[in-house]
């Protein structure tokens, strides 16, 4: 019998993995964009992508209840439709998206690990960083997830030290005052689209600080009772994390002014600089440190998982979905990801790629709606399970905002995500005229 990967997390552990990816990187240098569109609005730039991830999140959980598989969106996919090129595509775009994320924030890993050590040349730290996370994954997905744990600890107590320090100015601004030289929303009257479009440009560039809690769905076959705990680890995941970003982003404003926060190159640490000029500035630096760790961790584990499962699916070659006899890991997958994201980090050719994750994965979210859509009407799936059930309209309402989103991503990014496509369409032709 092959080998199979081992069940290993629960309910908790799981929501520490999506708690931790989503947070990941994203809010601590997310926010002074998302202000200097929004100005002191920035909260419900937040809450705008919020609802949109909320969306395609009820989406994930019912697919993920359904059909608890590795292969996540490309599975999906395939059960929908039956076209194995539109499975291979949402496939390969996911794993795309995964490995340019890696390879960007392992840049900015060496970036404020150079704070503490500034002689180190990248041509030392990124490997060294990369590897360290391939070993983390090969060992086992539960020392994974202690690892995962760790830094989500360090990474969430960041984001409470800001509210801790500056909850005193909390209210000492209008919240409703969008963008510099806008009128405040209350009193707009004759103009509120101009406000509307100014969230909604906030709101796609935070709804990069949502993405993550796609990538749990990789972890199907190694969690306990998946059609229970998925569709309750995404929503609390994501409960956890809005009420966090809330509050950050409401106290921030409040603490320094919007246009400032814009000009920063680290916008939390300023913060934490106004509301606490006491406070050690290298406690700040070691945790956006783990932040990043957490991120690149994350996305490596389930990066191997998704080839896994598009090995098992038959949609790339079986080999890459081997499995280590003694530790249960697809250390082939895990081998690759580690050769290709080397090479990505170390070139730095595809590092302007990285604005470009937010088409790919709202692509990839249009698709998954779309296939819970065409599931739900076909009545489908596995015999003897009682899947969680996402309201009707929710899968409707999915499409509709990743579409909405997707008008306010630069038009470059659109060029970017067809050259990725063009390349994944070149790989599946040349595997099918070799087999």
């Amino acid at each position: 019998m092959a080998a199979q990967l081992k069940k290993s997390l629960g309910l908790w552990s799981l929501v520490a993995f999506g708690v931790g990816d989503i947070l990941g990187a994203g809010i601590y240098a997310l926010i002074g964009k998302v202000a200097g569109v929004a100005g002191n609005a920035v909260w419900m730039a937040f809450f705008a992508a919020f609802a949109a991830a909320l969306f395609t999140a009820f989406s994930y959980a019912e697919l993920a209840s359904r059909f608890p598989h590795a292969g996540g969106e490309s599975h999906y996919t395939e059960k929908a439709f039956r076209r194995p090129l539109l499975s291979y595509l949402i496939g390969f775009l996911v794993l795309m998206s995964g490995l340019v994320s890696i390879s960007a924030v392992s840049h900015g890993f060496a970036g404020y690990l150079k704070i503490f050590f500034p002689d180190l040349p990248n041509l030392i730290l990124l490997p060294l960083f990369l590897t360290v996370l391939a070993l983390i994954a090969f060992w086992g997905m539960r020392e994974s997830s202690i690892a995962n744990i760790i830094c989500t600890l360090v990474e969430v107590s960041g984001l409470l030290i800001i509210i801790a320090v500056g909850i005193s100015h909390f209210g000492k601004v209008n919240y409703f005052e969008v963008g510099e030289g806008v009128r405040p929303l209350t009193s707009m009257g004759s103009d509120p689209f101009s406000a509307l479009m100014l969230i909604l440009q906030g709101g796609m560039l935070s709804f990069y600080a949502f993405i993550g809690f796609e990538d749990m769905v990789k972890a199907a076959e190694e969690t306990e009772r998946p059609e229970i705990n998925f569709p309750r680890a995404i929503l609390i995941s994501l409960g956890i994390v809005i009420v966090l970003y809330g509050l950050v982003a409401m106290i921030a404003v409040a603490v320094v002014p919007a246009g400032e926060l814009a000009q920063s190159g680290a916008p939390l640490l300023l913060v934490v600089e106004r509301a606490a000029p006491w406070f050690p500035k290298w406690i700040f630096n070691a945790i956006a440190l783990f932040a990043v760790t957490n991120t690149a961790l994350v996305n490596f584990v389930m990066s191997s998982r998704l080839i896994y499962g598009m090995a098992e699916e038959k949609l790339i070659p079986a080999f890459l979905g081997k499995i280590h006899p003694a530790r249960k890991t697809p250390h082939i997958a895990i081998g690759i990801i580690l050769a290709i994201t080397l090479f990505l980090s170390l070139t730095g050719t595809l590092a302007r790629l990285a604005q470009s994750t937010s088409l790919i994965l709202l692509t990839v979210f249009f698709i998954v709606n779309l296939s819970l859509i065409c599931l739900k009407k076909k009545g489908q799936s596995p015999k003897g399970t009682v899947p969680f059930h996402a309201p009707a309209i929710l899968p409707y309402l999915g499409v509709g905002t990743t579409l909405l989103l997707a008008c306010f991503v630069q038009r470059g990014a659109f060029i970017t995500v067809a050259i990725i496509g063009g390349v994944g369409l070149l790989i599946y032709r040349g595997m099918k005229i070799k087999h």
